[in-house]
């Protein structure tokens, strides 16, 4: 009976399940589309069973880390890039210089305030490219803002004061990447716009959709004021503000202190990493597939950027493990200095341009490894809507966002009429509960959903291979 039963209840969980597409079972498919069906099946089929993008991910975050620009961890990181390059068998592996900043956290970071005879302890990190506190830290009242331009509006009102940027996530915004842009310019240019009115310092609530004691890097700047209005800035968790904000309410005249070591240092030589597997028809032509391979240092640089890494590698793998010969050149690139500065970026498209390197195409990954959804598409009208016609073929795989948008910090300055580009885009939900925190670890990605994406890039490269360079004019 028992057994009866057992088996009426698989049978009716089988039956309620979605059915497995094959790559061949649509009508709508014409004889060569059925051809590419296969070959993406085949992506997935192996990425899912021989993949080597997460045991190459848990090397880079365990044995080298965070790996911020300028760093012995991001020298490791590069000389470890080189490494695994070689050991996939790419036609050529080599390293490209390129000068990039030094900043360096110091000693942890400190913060504290007292409510009703209480010291209340901050979790508070600096954010890249702040200077130093005093060596015996800062103490101001607080005044709270929620954008750039009411901080503006105070004017002379923040001199002495510690500004207090409390802006939090539109939590309404479905895509998380959105609810960032909206208030990620206080932490950038928060310390410029208060500065120059006399502030001591600048706190920011963290970019975050949680409520958690996990502040967040990143990075700020100064603009163009004098140094001499400099002012350190860091961000505190998103508990602390919410906290802070409700103590200030009571409290309107409490006094905060922070207490930083950073500092910015003469820039160090570093590289970004290329390797590529030579086209067989037209290999003037190049794709380029990349992540970067810096991180920040609270953590192990592991959905930031490591898996972006490690994916546009694992093309490159899936490519030669299937036996596919590109017909244009398939460049993997892994970008150095990304998170604070994009000099990688500029060096390989300067250097590109020098060289009279035709780029008809890029992708990069860049926004975590979670569940892969789609493709935003930074291209002329025409290849637009040529990707686009690619989603019957993406789709059982999950793949059905594509649409026109923004590709990648380091892959936007190849960005031309004739150029496709395209951002990887998985799912964002969980994406900032790590983001430029202590938590970016190894642990908090799943091997499955890695691979996932792996097979999704390697999907839509074999489709712009194998289409734009007859969609693209091809440079004497």
């Amino acid at each position: 009976m028992k057994k009866l039963m057992f088996l009426a209840i698989t049978s009716l969980v089988i039956a309620c399940q979605p059915k497995e597409t094959s790559p061949n079972n649509s009508a709508a498919l014409s004889a060569e589309e059925k051809i590419d069906s296969t070959h993406i099946k085949q992506f997935f089929n192996t990425a899912l069973t021989q993949g080597q993008s997460y045991e190459w991910l848990r090397d880079l975050t365990q044995n080298v880390g965070g790996r911020l620009s300028g760093s012995p961890e991001a020298a490791k990181a590069v000389a470890w890039g080189e490494k695994v390059m070689k050991e996939v068998g790419l036609d050529s592996v080599w390293l490209q210089p390129v000068m990039v900043p030094h900043w360096v956290r110091g000693e942890k970071e400190e913060a504290h305030y007292t409510v009703n005879g209480k010291k209340k302890d901050v979790p508070i990190c600096a954010l890249g490219f702040s200077i130093a506190t005093p060596k015996n830290g800062v103490t101001a009242e607080v005044i709270e803002v929620k954008s750039l331009e009411e901080a503006e509006k105070l004017g002379d009102k923040m001199k002495g004061k510690i500004v207090f940027f409390n802006g939090p996530f539109d939590n309404t915004l479905i895509n998380t990447f959105r609810a960032y842009g909206g208030c990620v310019g206080q932490r950038v240019f928060g310390a410029a716009v208060c500065g120059k009115y006399g502030a001591k310092g600048v706190i920011v609530r963290s970019m975050t959709n949680s409520i958690d004691d996990y502040p967040h890097t990143g990075t700020m700047s100064y603009r163009d004021i004098p140094k001499e209005q400099y002012i350190p800035t860091a961000a505190i968790s998103s508990r602390a503000a919410e906290n802070l904000s409700a103590d200030l309410k009571t409290n309107p005249n409490l006094k905060f202190y922070f207490k930083q070591s950073c500092e910015t240092l003469p820039d160090a030589p570093s590289f970004n990493v290329v390797g590529e597997i030579r086209g067989s028809e037209t290999p003037e032509n190049i794709i380029v597939v990349g992540g970067h391979l810096d991180s920040w240092d609270l953590g192990e640089g592991a959905h930031d950027d490591g898996t972006g890494v490690v994916q546009s590698l694992e093309v490159a793998y899936l490519f030669k493990k299937n036996g596919i010969r590109p017909k244009n050149t398939l460049r993997v690139v892994f970008f150095m200095n990304e998170e604070n500065g994009t000099r990688g970026a500029n060096e390989y498209a300067r250097l590109a341009k020098v060289n009279k390197e035709n780029h008809i195409g890029g992708l990069e990954s860049d926004a975590g490894g979670h569940t892969p959804r789609g493709f935003s598409i930074d291209a002329n009208n025409k290849n637009t809507k040529l990707l686009q016609s690619w989603k019957k073929l993406l789709a059982p795989y999950g793949l059905h966002d594509i649409d026109k948008g923004g590709s990648g910090a380091d892959i936007s300055p190849l960005k031309g009429e004739t150029v496709t580009l395209v951002g990887y885009r998985p799912d964002s939900q969980r994406y900032f509960d790590y983001h430029h925190t202590s938590r970016d670890t190894f642990d908090k990605v799943n091997k499955r959903e890695l691979e996932l994406g792996s097979a999704s890039m390697s999907s839509i490269i074999y489709l712009m291979d194998k289409y734009l360079y007859n969609n693209t004019p091809i440079k004497p």
